[in-house]
């Protein structure tokens, strides 16, 4: 990626585009090394969205999550419900957050699947839940004291 291409087009050998260029890492500082682009799939996602409301909007569940390293460290495999926004969708469908009571920590739903899918961190919720909109409801899979559940939520903006 020469000076002036980033955020030019990404072609493949057909002349089809495949992604916009962004940046490069070169280490001798000549125009040679690994180039990163943004593919087309993520362009066609967000465009859409910036031309309509001049910025991205973000579908959430209404709920603060653990960092994978600290629900590591707790022995959670998933992702730990840490705190839900009153009146939120999270509260709204019944997910219970991590409190406290008479000095111990109660650890909150731990979510293992949307939509059927997997999650263990933070960016693997975070792309599960970028595939749906606002106002979508999605299935969550969530581990309760040691039960496996199933609860709709309906998705939220998020800044």
């Amino acid at each position: 990626i020469n000076p002036g291409n980033s955020g030019g087009p990404l072609l493949d050998s057909a002349g089809r585009l495949i992604g916009v260029n962004t940046a490069i890492y070169s280490p001798s500082g000549a125009y040679a090394g690994i180039g990163f682009a943004v593919p087309v799939a993520e362009i066609n996602r967000v465009v859409p969205e910036l031309i309509k409301h001049g910025k991205l909007i973000k579908p959430g569940i209404g709920a603060s999550l653990a960092d994978e390293r600290v629900a590591r460290r707790l022995g959670v495999e998933g992702i730990l419900i840490l705190d839900v926004e009153k009146g939120g969708p999270a509260e709204r469908s019944g997910l219970r957050p991590t409190r406290q009571y008479s000095g111990e920590i109660i650890l909150g739903d731990i979510i293992s699947e949307v939509s059927g899918n997997r999650v263990l961190s933070y960016d693997d919720i975070r792309t599960a839940l970028e595939k749906h909109t606002v106002g979508e409801t999605i299935d969550l899979t969530i581990i309760r004291e040691g039960q496996v559940l199933q609860v709709g939520v309906q998705l939220t903006a998020i800044n």
